[in-house]
């Protein structure tokens, strides 16, 4: 597991820092799981690369997962440390395939037109992780997999809103072209990164809706699933914080210094989920009006 460890610790990523409240038989899958999606989410992130070429690698990642999960010998090291995951908690071909055509969408895709096609794409990059994840977390009820599916939205969404700058320094806006149309703002201006109270309008009715994702994920919980699901209800508090930081900043994303949680928070996070954990909480730390 050592390449998938490296890659995980290298990310410092929220994602990787959830693993910390999970046995480690379930860390180290989730480190393969996460090195999986992280490699061909850089794939398809290396703008220095033809789009054909990265489509090709794309293409090769997707044999390759396709021969781990036959159980024939992977090429990719990264997938035969995520091999024996694969088996163990018999994680399918069709979810993991459906992660490569999200990156693919980014190959093609720098617009998109309406909430219809960029709830797609959150689908295919975010809620499939968590549907991966569930399997190695464990569950009961099925209830969990509309869970997984509304929270990967949810914290999808929250990216969105927080990397509004990068994205559009590399050309690419995933606010949906219908909003920006309805409340007036003009892509010229998001490209530009120029705030506006047309601006706000507009990340205010995003926000909305990522909103009523997080609401969605604390109904739909299962209680019976709720201590197995601590590693995702961890993710699901951080990006509730980041999403509260945004919202206290107007979704101002334009300045200098990017909206982001210090490491003093992340820790606090940790030990307050460890403790609801601990006392049986019954209700999500994210998600309320």
């Amino acid at each position: 597991m050592q390449h998938s460890r490296a890659l995980t610790r290298k990310s410092a990523s929220n994602l990787a820092l959830a693993f910390v409240l999970l046995p480690r038989e379930k860390r180290d899958a989730m480190s393969a799981l996460y090195a999986f999606c992280r490699a061909v989410d850089d794939v398809a992130d290396e703008d220095s690369v033809p789009v054909e070429k990265r489509r090709e690698q794309l293409a090769a990642w997707r044999e390759d997962i396709r021969r781990t999960c036959e159980n024939k010998t992977p090429e990719f090291v990264l997938n035969q440390e995520f091999q024996p995951v694969i088996q163990r908690f018999q994680l399918p071909f069709s979810l993991l395939d459906e992660l490569i055509n999200g990156c693919e969408m980014d190959l093609e895709v720098q617009r998109h037109a309406d909430y219809g096609s960029l709830e797609l794409y959150c689908y295919r990059v975010a809620s499939v992780v968590g549907l991966l994840s569930i399997e190695v977390f464990g569950y009961q009820n099925p209830a969990c997999h509309d869970y997984a599916v509304y929270l990967g939205k949810a914290l999808q969404l929250t990216n969105i809103l927080r990397d509004v700058k990068n994205d559009a320094e590399r050309g690419r806006i995933y606010l949906p072209q219908s909003e920006l149309a309805k409340f007036h703002v003009n892509e010229t201006e998001i490209l530009n990164a120029k705030y506006s109270e047309r601006y706000f309008a507009l990340a205010e009715s995003v926000a909305g809706r990522a909103r009523g994702f997080y609401q969605l994920a604390r109904k739909t919980l299962p209680a019976e699933d709720r201590k197995a699901m601590v590693a995702a209800e961890l993710m699901g508090s951080v990006y509730w914080r980041l999403f509260e930081k945004l919202e206290a900043n107007r979704f101002d994303v334009f300045g200098p210094l990017p909206v982001k949680l210090g490491k003093p928070q992340k820790l606090a996070l940790i030990f307050r989920s460890w403790l609801r954990f601990a006392v049986g909480a019954t209700g999500s730390d994210y998600g309320y009006p």
